[in-house]
């Protein structure tokens, strides 16, 4: 059977999920691409959310072949040039125009491909044809050189809404028996990756075409045996350490996202101020050691970390809450996350304008950018005018219009 991310991959822009604004912007670069200044676009965002699949489908539109190539598999400046250059320079075998493909652009090694990001900047130069580029994470220091001269275009991940309307198509179009709550289970669990969806509705579909309940409910131990919420019960819900110690041996996650998980729910479950404080001074201790073990690599510590947040919590109370509590993820890996990527676009602009005004990216940062934003907050043919001549693409704009 053949795989149903390839069966069902969009051949057309308007069936690339989530995406409509980004996957236009695409399509405008490509067609005005040789009217445009930037001679290459970079989209970026996380696993599963259809950037390669927006190139393809955008080609297909447009009537030009998608060369593909993987930025993983370069080692260094000269096979960049022997892979790279020829699909630049020469015309298409079938006489159509060509799109240049450079996916995972993020996973050049910053030490084995030396040189490699300056050429791939050399040969964006030289190209007579629309350079797309795929990254997870496009604003390491390792891709500034390209970063100033593409365009940006953000995917954001898929909200649970989109992947179960797109698994009900499929299963529509299959023939398969399901159950509307199943199939949302399914795609929230996919967080916003629809590739991984579909590949999990597949595998959950049984013989005789019914997509398997109880499958999908076992689905959660290939990543994560325990779900965290359930093993928070194991801590906040019994006052034996000895239970409390193991809430956290089955779940894959890490002591970082455990502990906020623990400071995010733990307000909602104690009520009394000492038995608050009491824990607090346990989740303190154990942050103590974790500093101890980014500083001087002493993992002897970690057991100290685990015992204090998983037993020193449980018997910080003087007795169990009876009180029924749905604990929920910790919003301070969002706030972060966003912020990460606030101060990231705002440091690419500014790699823009310090290239242009020749100074450095942090004066600019202080100095010029809360005029610029002024600039084109209040005064739109000034703004139009500087982004031409800064090179900035419409998010990049956006963004300063904000």
């Amino acid at each position: 059977m053949a795989p149903w991310i390839n069966k069902y991959d969009p051949k057309k822009t308007s069936e690339i999920v989530g995406q409509d604004k980004s996957v236009a912007l695409l399509k405008r670069f490509v067609e005005n691409y040789s009217k445009s200044k930037k001679k290459a676009c970079i989209i970026f965002g996380p696993s599963g959310c259809g950037k390669t699949s927006a190139v393809y489908a955008v080609g297909n539109e447009i009537g030009l072949e998608v060369i593909e190539v993987n930025a993983s598999d370069f080692r260094n400046k000269e096979e960049i040039g022997k892979k790279l250059g020829p699909a630049i320079k020469q015309m298409s075998l079938f006489s159509k125009g060509k799109l240049i493909l450079v996916d995972e652009i993020d996973g050049l090694s910053g030490n084995k491909d030396r040189g490699g990001v300056g050429e791939i900047a050399n040969l964006m130069k030289e190209s007579t044809f629309p350079i797309i580029m795929t990254a997870n994470d496009p604003f390491e220091q390792k891709l500034s050189s390209i970063r100033t001269k593409a365009e940006m275009l953000e995917f954001e991940a898929i909200d649970y809404a989109n992947i179960t309307k797109k698994l009900k198509e499929i299963c529509e179009k299959e023939g398969i028996k399901f159950g509307e709550d199943d199939l949302k289970t399914l795609a929230r669990r996919a967080g916003g990756d629809l590739r991984a969806a579909i590949n999990d509705l597949q595998i959950l579909v049984t013989k005789d075409n019914k997509l398997d309940k109880e499958a999908i409910d076992e689905l959660s131990q290939r990543n994560q045996i325990e779900s965290i919420p359930n093993a928070l019960i194991k801590v906040f819900k019994t006052t034996d350490p000895n239970l409390a110690k193991t809430a956290f041996d089955n779940v894959d996650s890490d002591i970082d996202e455990l502990m906020m998980w623990i400071d995010e729910n733990l307000p909602k479950e104690y009520t009394k101020p000492d038995d608050i404080a009491r824990a607090y001074e346990y989740i303190g201790r154990a942050d103590v050691f974790r500093g101890r073990i980014r500083r001087w690599q002493h993992w002897r510590f970690l057991a100290y970390v685990s015992e204090l947040m998983t037993a020193g919590v449980a018997v910080a109370k003087d007795e169990k809450y009876k009180v029924s509590v749905k604990y929920g993820p910790t919003t301070r890996i969002l706030k972060i996350w966003k912020a990460n990527m606030k101060y990231l676009k705002r440091k690419a602009i500014a790699e823009k304008i310090a290239a242009r005004t020749h100074s450095s990216t942090r004066d600019v940062i202080q100095s010029t950018m809360p005029y610029i934003q002024e600039i084109f907050q209040k005064n739109k043919k000034e703004g139009d005018r500087l982004a031409a001549y800064f090179e900035l693409g419409e998010e990049e704009v956006e963004w300063l219009v904000k």
